[in-house]
């Protein structure tokens, strides 16, 4: 029996990004492992990885294009790759023909799929220039400018040194569901006699963990921060020479911590003064003390600044600079590292852009050309993105859309052509991390499945058919193998950080790049004054405020007074593994006070609704949320009910800078409730 083991790396969007190896018997994958060579996640995966060859082999994942006659019927028929190049291609340059360039093209890929060569569709748009694309993040884009308008550059520690921290602040993160293999480091805290605290509105796994758990209002962690600040001043529990010698604008910061109302920030807080006093007191005892900021926290209309004001806790403490202490968010320079722009991109015009918070008005307004197309790949914006019912009817009304994917989710049931694409155990790539330092890639452990083919390769066959039909129309370069591809996005710096010659010593372990275990270790910052910026004219031209003050949290109307949050959890991750069973059942989760007033039973059906649309679910009552919030774990409804029919097209207060458009303030969704 012939067989081999093949190197691969988790492309999923996901703090951990595992090494895994596959056994190649005959052909067929016959196991999957984790990569004991991966220094980060050391041979284990987490439940999915485990479970990726149910993935790879199900019985429903789409192996041939298909074409659907009519939209939404699901009268989908097989086609040629050549019928779908032509049909698509042509209907390009048709549109092109009646509105002078490819504006009414709307092409949009998101994240997931985090592989460098799975960047292919924004290289196209690239390479044809004058099209339509959205921009922002739904991730993470005001944590990003938070940390930009601090640090300079959004950046983070090496998270295998957290391990090193005396005392760690999870706040707004759930690792325990959404991070397994940092777990370990926390772990490892505790150990040596180091403390956990979790900070977050509701009674997570990793909560449950903690020495302390800290129950906040949702949206008040920059008022518990701007606490803890002014604490730490006036009792003098700060480093001054850290202040004086590597931070700009101490001054202005301690006149805005002294006319702070203790009262109100109780409030916005739902903490009493002498609990945020005994947590400042705590941080500021045990160096080095970390922060992990979760994702979640930003999803706010205040998320930003709720970033800058706990950063700037790190630097007023000296926390920021010490090894194993800092402000841990995340890392996007590590994707950058790798080429991704090239001459034959240039010369073509600029993209038209659409704020991805609120995608379905940006495409219904969109005039002088009207969007009259629409590609997506690597997402599933019909259950990821706000105000899904609308952004679904405004989708139906284009002339076609197209979805690349592996399954028929809800958005490719609203195209008209389906893309099979292969996955990650068919072709090459590389994988970059979002948190920790370690880069594998994926090689090709067998052919892929039926006509599946990767993503660069169909963006190359989509060039070659537009020239065919119009010489000239498309530069992207579809002559080149995924392997030449390789050659392109590797470069000297990447070689020189990896320390390897050519991508494919890889092919013998994942390297980990030799960058800084702290980016801020020597005091230096990338910002105008080359210190930490408590004050940031940067932030104040963009019309953000010049210090990291504490901004009211959302709130909600009469008719919708409670807060939906729907974090993510261990079922799945953003829409994906949810087709492989073994999934809870829906749930809205309500405190018992909020029980008693809207006379909810437990499990007894409700009905969620605002003016965007409506859900029902079954209640479970639990003192594990806070009184004002519903929450919602991510995860599938019945009925062709979707969560984020309630989320709000409303922008976060940042992301401008990082990510080209806000982000979306998930959490700040208002929703009533009532028994069925």
């Amino acid at each position: 029996m012939a067989s081999k083991f093949c190197r691969h790396i988790c492309p999923r969007n996901c703090y951990n990004t595992c090494g895994l190896v596959s056994l190649v018997e005959d052909g067929r994958i016959t196991g999957l492992y984790g990569d004991p060579a991966h220094g980060y996640s050391r041979g284990h995966l987490c439940r999915f990885g485990y479970r990726y060859l149910d993935l790879f082999y199900h019985p429903e994942r789409v192996i041939y294009p298909l074409r659907q006659v009519p939209r939404g019927s699901g009268n989908w028929r097989r086609i040629s790759w050549d019928e779908a190049y032509e049909l698509i291609a042509g209907k390009m340059l048709e549109i092109k023909e009646r509105y002078g360039s490819f504006l009414p093209v709307f092409l949009y890929s998101n994240s997931g799929n985090i592989g460098i060569l799975h960047q292919a569709w924004n290289w196209l748009a690239q390479a044809l220039g004058a099209v339509t694309t959205a921009t922002g993040s739904l991730c993470w884009g005001a944590g990003l400018d938070a940390m930009t308008y601090s640090c300079g550059l959004p950046d983070s520690p090496d998270p295998e040194n957290m391990a090193r921290a005396n005392y760690l602040l999870v706040w707004g993160t759930n690792p325990a569901c959404t991070a397994i293999h940092q777990m370990e480091y926390l772990y490892q805290i505790r150990e040596k006699g180091g403390r956990i605290v979790v900070i977050d509105p509701v009674f997570t796994a990793t909560a449950a963990r903690a020495d302390l758990y800290i129950q906040i209002k949702p949206g008040g962690d920059g008022a518990l921060a701007v606490g803890m600040a002014r604490y730490l001043w006036q009792e003098g529990l700060v480093d001054k020479y850290f202040l004086e010698n590597r931070v700009h604008g101490w001054s202005a910061w301690q006149e805005y911590l002294a006319g702070l109302d203790v009262r109100e920030l109780e409030e916005v807080t739902g903490l009493s003064w002498k609990s945020i006093c005994r947590l400042a007191e705590e941080y500021a005892s045990h160096k080095p003390a970390a922060v992990w900021i979760g994702f979640g926290m930003q999803r706010h209309i205040n998320g930003g600044q709720n970033i800058r004001a706990i950063t700037a806790l790190a630097a007023m403490t000296g926390n920021l600079t010490e090894e194993g202490g800092g402000v841990y968010y995340g890392r996007p320079g590590t994707g950058g590292l790798f080429t991704d722009s090239w001459e034959w991109m240039a010369g073509r015009g600029r993209p038209r852009t659409l704020a991805v918070h609120e995608l379905a008005r940006g495409l219904k307004k969109a005039a002088d050309p009207p969007v009259k197309m629409a590609i997506v790949a690597n997402a599933n914006p019909l259950v990821q993105n706000a105000v899904t019912r609308e952004l679904k009817n405004t989708l139906g009304e284009l002339e076609l859309v197209v979805f690349c994917g592996h399954f028929l989710t809800e958005t490719a049931k609203a195209a008209d052509v389906f893309l099979p694409a292969a996955t990650f155990l068919e072709c090459w790539d590389v994988v970059p991390s979002y948190w920790h330092r370690w880069i594998g890639i994926n090689e090709p452990a067998v052919r892929p499945r039926g006509e599946c083919c990767s993503d660069i390769l169909i963006v190359g066959k989509l060039a070659e058919t537009l020239n065919e039909l119009q010489p000239g129309s498309c530069p992207f370069p579809y002559h080149w193998t995924e392997e030449v591809w390789m050659e392109q996005v590797f470069n000297r710096e990447v070689y020189r950080l990896l320390g390897i010659r050519h991508y494919r010593e890889l092919l013998a372990g994942p390297r980990k790049l030799n960058l800084p275990a702290n980016p801020w270790g020597e005091g230096r910052f990338a910002t105008p004054s080359g210190r930490f910026e408590l004050v940031s004219q940067k932030a104040a031209r963009v019309g953000r405020p010049l210090l990291p003050v504490y901004v009211a949290p959302a709130a909600g109307t009469e008719a919708y007074p409670y807060r939906l949050i729907t974090p993510h959890n261990g079922a799945g991750l953003n829409s994906q593994f949810y087709n492989l069973g073994d999934v809870p059942e829906p749930v809205a989760m309500v405190h018992p006070r909020l029980a008693r007033e809207r006379n909810l039973g437990s499990q007894r059906p409700a009905r969620i609704y605002n003016q965007w649309g409506e859900v029902t679910l079954p209640v479970t009552i639990t003192h594990h949320v806070p009184p004002e919030t519903i929450v919602c774990p991510q995860r599938p409804l019945t009925g062709g009910q979707m969560l984020n029919d309630l989320t709000a097209p409303l922008a976060a207060d940042m992301g401008n800078v990082t990510c080209g458009n806000p982000g979306l303030a998930y959490y700040d969704t208002f929703v009533n409730i009532s028994p069925v």
